[in-house]
């Protein structure tokens, strides 16, 4: 259970997530936790980059643009801590449609 909540610490489960499907060993729920922790990890950082550099060009919208950024952190974070409360009650980690993305996703790519 521990590397299941690790995969899923914000930010920092993002390297153990890799390294498991790169070494290709684990069970089939590291797998699926991995690829979900990597496809959200990506997701805020590719996020957090585009509303970033919005901001820094844009003059109207930077506020809003910065704001979205928070939020967009914030719920990155909050979605990381809520499943690893799922985790640790022993439920399931899947995300509506997102799961099913993070699989195809990373079974594409990592493949």
């Amino acid at each position: 259970m521990l590397p299941l909540i690790l995969y899923l610490v914000p930010v920092i489960g993002f390297f153990p997530s890799l390294w498991t499907l790169y070494r290709r060993r684990g069970s089939r729920e590291q797998f699926n936790i991995s690829r979900l922790s990597i496809t959200l990890a990506l997701t805020w950082l590719l996020g957090y980059i585009l509303l970033g550099a919005g901001a820094v060009t844009g003059e109207f919208f930077s506020l809003r643009l910065l704001l979205l950024n928070s939020f967009l952190t914030s719920g990155y974070f909050l979605v990381s801590a809520w499943l690893i409360v799922r985790t640790v009650q022993g439920k399931s980690n899947r995300i509506a449609g997102f799961s099913r993305f993070a699989n195809r996703v990373t079974n594409k790519y990592l493949s």
